[in-house]
């Protein structure tokens, strides 16, 4: 904590939808003493107006320090993570001087986090889908970090504006599980703030929950265009999306992620969303690089670590990867 002021110190890398929303709470409630690192037209919005944040009630506004470098900011208490997956290597490189002695890493991304398989049967290796190099490995000792998980959808109409659209939920917990000190006060400090913050036991059985709805949904939509309710009611894609879902089940289960619901009870909650645009369509109608690796990659490694067959996870990725390739949204295949 900062000893002058008392509030934790925060820096936000990755000030778009989640990050901006997330920042922009975090300081107009004062729980906090909230940065930012960012770059280009967000920086240069968030230098001019400050966190701004539309929600269906009013215009939330607060100063932040905001920089490109992270040297500017210092070491802080928390380090809030909230880029799209396949920005997180480059990312890492600009961290460590945010990093004190006893700061906590806190990724808010979709999909499988970079150190999901620490302290359990797939080896202390990080993931190579969602960290090839081994860069956030090296950049994030893994005992700094929480893991984290967002239920809410946010959008950017212009850089630095962020508009919340629905939810509220927050989960944060010990990568290993169990409760800690740290996650009691991270989880306060974002409880303060007015967010629905939850401190979870086993922050990777909430993390695997989510995927296991993400993982079919996103990339099909992405693939074909259509809103959740049109994949939905296809009874040949919804039952792809059954079958790669029930993979993913068992996937979780030699994990200790048993999911008790079954992929139709999942797309029940799915279908009372209505004709929504999925995060990865949204992407690549913006033509954003796909995360796509986080969500359907990291999963097909994990299950072939495990020696598990993985026949429609393999195909909705074969499809997914190539229809974002043929768009520029996913890097070539190395020669």
């Amino acid at each position: 904590m900062d000893e002058g002021s008392l509030k934790m110190k925060v820096c936000v890398v990755g000030a778009g939808a989640i990050g901006g929303w997330i920042g922009a709470r975090l300081s107009a409630s004062g729980a906090a003493e909230v940065s930012a690192v960012a770059r280009g037209a967000t920086l240069r919005s968030l230098q001019t107006h400050g966190w701004r944040l539309q929600t269906a009630d009013d215009l939330v506004s607060s100063p932040v320090h905001a920089a490109a470098d992270a040297d500017e900011l210092g070491e802080q208490d928390l380090v809030i993570i909230a880029v799209k997956a396949p920005a997180l290597a480059s990312v890492a490189e600009l961290l460590p001087p945010l990093l004190g002695p006893a700061t906590v890493v806190l990724p808010f991304m979709n999909g499988v986090p970079w150190w999901f398989g620490h302290g359990t049967k797939l080896g202390q290796d990080p993931l190579r889908s969602v960290d090839p190099h081994g860069i956030v490995a090296a950049a994030v000792d893994v005992d700094r970090v929480l893991g984290g998980v967002v239920h809410a959808s946010c959008t950017v109409p212009e850089p630095g504006l962020v508009r919340h659209v629905m939810g509220n939920g927050l989960i944060v917990g010990e990568p290993l599980g169990g409760v800690s000190a740290r996650a009691e006060e991270v989880g306060g400090v974002l409880a303060a703030a007015g967010f629905n913050a939850t401190v979870s036991t086993d922050v990777r059985y909430d993390i695997w929950y989510k995927l296991w709805g993400n993982m079919t949904m996103n990339p099909i939509s992405a693939l074909t265009g259509a809103t959740a309710d049109r994949v939905l009611a296809d009874p040949l894609v919804r039952e792809f999306c059954s079958a790669a879902m029930r993979e993913a089940s068992e996937i979780g289960q030699q994990l200790g992620c048993d999911i008790s619901e079954t992929p139709e009870d999942r797309h029940r909650v799915t279908a009372k969303l209505g004709a929504f645009k999925t995060s990865m369509l949204q992407d690549v109608e913006a033509g954003r690089a796909v995360e796509l690796d986080a969500l359907v990659g990291a999963v097909r490694e994990i299950g072939e670590r495990l020696g598990m067959p993985t026949p429609n996870i393999d195909a909705l990725m074969g499809l997914s990867r190539l229809a974002a390739r043929m768009r520029g949204l996913y890097p070539p295949e190395a020669s």
